[in-house]
């Protein structure tokens, strides 16, 4: 990454976007000399270990050492598991102390909205300078016309599948249809290469592959009111049935007890022949070709493609993860913190964190789907394509708290793990239906 000067990023990162602080933070950064404000000021961001590392030696390195040069505020970057960052929310708010700015998953926003700073000035300065958001961004990272967040990326899921085993079963293209998807994944497990999925608490492999099954099948959880919980539907039970036969006749059964983790150490070892994923399978093979060999010893990146998940009488869907960075209300830091999110955010700056991705995340705002790193490698060009594609949890509803309450316990995920451990399908759709009720019926 080249180095990201002060008049560079000026010139880039919209105009006037730097300039909203008082006091001419733009005159100031352009004389050289740190604004006051930030001057020995630190600002505390605290994110999820990425799934592609490159970006966080980027993040604690390079664009550590350039905030401070372009702004003067010393960045604290902290990483930890993504499944144990609702933990450190819950009690940061709690306690009203913490980091200054949280990476929020999908939805989370609309859990916290109360306890998040407005951050409408900076995220409005962005969309403006950057070809406006997704709406799967925006949706999740405001409340009426308030900003409850500044929308960072978009990650998503595609089935990484290795070629040539499904070509061995007689499927030379990917299946298209859930019954041909069947079909391929039932003589692959007879092979001893299943398909490999989770249906174990994780935030991100768990809710991508279940949700867009449900809606595929027709389900849904509410109507269109946001209100409705319409759950227990014959769609519904039609596709926890069909799950159940799919995991038993060609999927890896310990997916049970999966994270995040688990699928991508399968793949790589050989032992799944696809995964409903993100993009960091096909990169980490790529990154160590001849670490991660095919059973012939040629580099397993050559016999790795990405699909769509199979298409059912309801349609073919994805579930996009939208990544937000809130601003958490109790912070003494806010000044700082947008001085921050606005440098971060802003093109040169970002440019260098969404080249180091490799195609693993999209940009939050139309902009970056023009970036030469699509141009870069066909088999991860799809993953382009997530955002404008989706549907958000919650649907036919809002993407609001509640949607996000039923995201958090798992109850779409839990009604399928039911059915598969032998709960019959109608009581494990009804059980699911009332906890949904539950959800909805809870204070805003």
């Amino acid at each position: 990454m080249a180095r990201i000067a002060r008049r560079r990023f000026l010139k880039l990162s919209g105009t006037g976007a730097v300039a909203a602080q008082s006091g001419g933070l733009a005159a100031v950064l352009a004389s050289g000399r740190a604004p006051a404000l930030a001057q020995e000021t630190t600002v505390h961001w605290l994110r999820w270990a990425d799934f592609v590392p490159a970006s966080d030696v980027l993040l604690k390195g390079q664009i550590t050492q350039e905030c401070k040069k372009a702004t003067g505020i010393t960045l604290k970057l902290e990483s930890i598991n993504a499944n144990d960052l609702q933990s450190r929310i819950t009690a940061a708010i709690q306690s009203g102390s913490g980091p200054d700015i949280i990476m929020a998953i999908g939805n989370w926003p609309q859990l916290y909205a109360e306890s998040l700073a407005d951050s409408s000035d900076v995220a409005e300065e962005i969309g403006k300078a950057q070809g406006g958001y997704y709406d799967v961004s925006r949706l999740v990272a405001t409340v009426g016309s308030k900003w409850i967040g500044v929308p960072w990326t978009v990650g998503g899921g595609l089935i990484a599948y290795r070629k040539s085993w499904f070509e061995a079963v007689g499927h030379n293209t990917f299946p298209e249809t859930w019954d041909a998807f069947r079909d391929a994944g039932r003589k692959l497990k007879a092979k001893g290469q299943p398909i490999g999925q989770t249906a174990g608490h994780t935030f991100g492999d768990a809710p991508a592959w279940w949700y867009p099954y449900l809606w595929s099948w027709g389900g849904k959880e509410v109507e269109a009111d946001g209100r409705t919980v319409v759950l227990d539907s014959k769609e519904t039970v039609e596709s926890i049935k069909f799950a159940v036969a799919l995991w038993k006749e060609a999927c890896d059964e310990g997916g049970l007890a999966w994270d995040d983790t688990n699928n991508n150490r399968a793949f790589l070892s050989g032992t799944v022949s696809a995964t409903n994923n993100g993009a960091s399978i096909y990169i980490e093979a790529k990154r160590k070709p001849t670490t991660y060999l095919t059973e012939k010893g040629t580099p397993m990146v050559q016999d790795i493609l990405h699909a769509r998940i199979p298409k059912g009488a309801g349609g073919q869907f994805n579930l996009p993860t939208p990544f937000t960075d809130m601003l958490m209300g109790y912070s003494k830091n806010q000044a700082a913190a947008k001085t921050f999110l606005r440098w971060v955010h802003s093109k040169p700056a970002y440019d260098a964190w969404f080249t180091s991705q490799q195609g693993y995340s999209d940009g939050a705002t139309k902009e970056w789907e023009k970036h030469a790193v699509w141009d870069a490698d066909p088999v991860l060009r799809p993953f382009r394509d997530i955002p404008p594609f989706g549907r958000l949890a919650g649907y036919a509803g809002p993407p609001n708290r509640k949607a996000a309450e039923v995201v958090t316990k798992y109850i779409i995920v839990d009604m399928y793990a039911k059915a598969i451990q032998g709960m019959p399908a109608d009581e494990a759709a009804k059980w699911a239906h009332a906890e949904v009720v539950k959800a909805y019926a809870s204070p805003a």
